[in-house]
């Protein structure tokens, strides 16, 4: 697979994208990274990426042909994902949809806003990371990275300790985890996850899971559209 990732900050992504499954994909050839740096596309001295905007207000907005030039130069065969406030929520099923692609393109916007036409006519989807705002969008790309990779098969020695996540399934938390020692300061495992019954242990988890989703994501219990509400 391979990942481009548009932005004024290539640098940003060396870092993290050469440590932990990210770099071992990598290094096993599951994947290559392209962080693409936005401003090789300008035609001025000062190399330009943003500009006022039209109509007046506060903040600067990025330029689309920068954008689209980038993406020529490309010429991406996969998704052209703007990461985006105003995108849809990023979701376990994105990373899965995500992950079975030769090749996605993320395009990392900053500053107020992107021009619009790059979500119109550029992208061929807006997501985001949820319902809060951070300084740009390379901070959203590399976390879709990170869970599109994740899930590239042979980046994960244990496959079996993803598929117990939070949201592998979409529908529920995962149980609380513990490991040694037993007692902690006066705080103890639970004794049936000592007791060594691995059939009261993955019931326990399955009630811990069922109990923390409805406490705290009653949501994802919710019937999706066209579910019998009965089932």
């Amino acid at each position: 697979m391979r990942i481009n990732i548009v932005t004024i900050f290539p640098d940003f992504f060396t870092g993290p994208l050469g440590l932990g499954i990210p770099g071992r994909a990598a290094e096993a050839g599951l994947v290559e990274y392209r962080p693409v740096d936005l401003r090789k596309y300008t035609h001025d001295r000062h190399r330009t990426v943003d500009d006022v905007p039209y109509g007046g207000g506060a903040g600067m907005v990025m330029k689309p042909d920068p954008f689209f030039e980038a993406v020529d130069d490309l010429a991406p065969q996969g998704p052209v994902v703007l990461v985006s406030a105003r995108g849809r929520p990023f979701s376990h099923a994105d990373a899965v949809r995500l992950s079975v692609e030769a090749e996605l393109t993320l395009l990392c916007g900053h500053y107020k806003d992107v021009d619009q036409r790059v979500a119109d006519h550029l992208a061929t989807e807006e997501l985001s990371l949820g319902d809060f705002v951070v300084s740009g969008g390379e901070v959203a790309a590399l976390a879709i990275t990170d869970a599109v990779v994740r899930l590239l098969p042979g980046a994960m020695s244990d496959h079996e300790a993803a598929s117990s996540d939070s949201f592998y399934d979409e529908r529920r938390l995962s149980a609380p985890s513990y490991t040694r020692p037993p007692v902690y300061r006066g705080y103890e495992v639970p004794e049936v996850l000592r007791s060594g019954d691995h059939a009261r242990i993955a019931a326990w988890r399955e009630q811990q899971a069922e109990r923390l989703t409805r406490m705290r994501r009653p949501d994802l219990l919710e019937p999706r559209p066209g579910e019998d509400e009965e089932a």
